[in-house]
């Protein structure tokens, strides 16, 4: 098991930010932990890789409680965040060259893996002048040089182009075929449609429902509905009924329909009706 969470709970004064967390991620896993800001999701993060201490529960990772998690503990595990740390006054490939020597890892790899991040043609610039999204960039391959077993991912592709974020989907998902599990906090729905094996529905600390896509899609659809697409350009939005099952019978036989596509809830519909709030 990649990662191991029994009732974990943080509270921060008088406010429960955490509660009663309880999860197990696979080794090779894409979760993905989907809910608003100011949900906890960052919280997590940081009790899972050690940078706050929970109230109580139990956490580990790569089998080691996370509250003794060392510099080798450290080797394996990658995070992208928001506030990670870059060197404003030099240039981006001096930066992972410090990382490098500290990890131990050949620096015959930071030229590629800022081509893969889109930050070969920049690796000499001082980091200060880059934007929001190319430090961004920066920080995931820092947290790749290593070739960690366990990568925490906050909201990894926010402020950036979508060539980017297509280009860092792909890495993902080849880091994936070679074993690594990944964290995944994020309010884009769609990313987490495209990335995730499984989805946690999450907000104010608590997971309100987990499971596939498929699996959650299923559970919500309480209104059967179909979109049928005629082929003189009308739309009908039928519920799935006898009646309108004969009617689209009887549109079937008579060759009218264009396109036809069930209506399962979206995982924003699904967040809505479960908390009450949007996903933003």
């Amino acid at each position: 098991m990649a990662i191991q969470v029994n009732n974990l709970s943080k509270s921060f004064g008088t406010k429960k930010v955490i509660n009663d967390l309880c999860i197990s991620i696979e080794e090779g896993e894409i979760i993905g932990f989907l809910g608003p800001s100011g949900a906890g999701k960052t919280t997590t993060i940081k009790l899972l890789t050690g940078q706050l201490r929970q109230d109580s529960g139990t956490a580990t990772i790569l089998g080691r409680d996370t509250t003794t998690l060392n510099h080798e503990s450290y080797q394996q595990i990658g995070i992208v965040s928001d506030n990670s740390g870059l060197y404003e006054n030099i240039n981006a490939y001096d930066n992972l060259l410090v990382f490098a020597k500290i990890l131990d890892v050949d620096v015959k790899k930071i030229p590629s893996l800022l081509e893969k991040v889109g930050l070969k043609d920049d690796m000499k610039k001082q980091v200060k002048k880059f934007s929001r999204g190319m430090k961004q960039r920066l920080v995931l391959a820092r947290a790749l040089l290593h070739n960690p077993k366990v990568l925490f991912l906050d909201e990894p592709t926010s402020g950036l182009d979508p060539s980017t974020t297509i280009e860092i989907h792909k890495l993902m998902m080849e880091m994936k075929e070679g074993g690594t599990t990944f964290f995944l906090t994020t309010h884009d729905m769609t990313e987490a449609s495209k990335l995730c094996d499984r989805i946690c529905l999450f907000n104010e600390g608590v997971i309100m429902d987990m499971g596939t896509l498929e699996e959650l899609s299923l559970k919500y659809n309480k209104e059967k509905r179909v979109k049928i697409l005629l082929k003189n350009n009308e739309t009908l939005d039928l519920e799935l009924t006898p009646e309108s099952s004969e009617k689209i019978a009887k549109l079937i036989s008579e060759d009218q329909i264009e396109t036809m596509h069930t209506q399962e809830p979206t995982l924003e519909t699904i967040f809505l009706k479960l908390t009450g709030r949007g996903l933003q």
